[in-house]
């Protein structure tokens, strides 16, 4: 049986073209940024709304950051 390599191909992000970490580091995004990135592009296949939910956290930290009006 094949093993899962859950760092460089986890089952949930297969049908992505680029891997969301290789994307994140690719474009210098920040740690929210990223954040944002992963759970948008998983939640399909992984973590259902409850990752949308946590992309729309990480969406209000930035917004925080840099004031709604930005």
């Amino acid at each position: 049986m094949k093993k899962i390599d859950m760092v460089e191909a986890p089952p949930h992000y297969a049908q992505l073209p680029i891997q969301p970490r290789v994307f994140i580091i690719r474009n210098d995004l920040g740690y929210a940024e990223g954040n944002v990135i992963k759970y948008v592009c998983r939640w399909r296949a992984k973590g259902g709304t409850e990752d949308l939910k946590k992309a729309r956290q990480y969406i209000d930290y930035l917004l925080e950051e840099v004031g709604e009006d930005g």
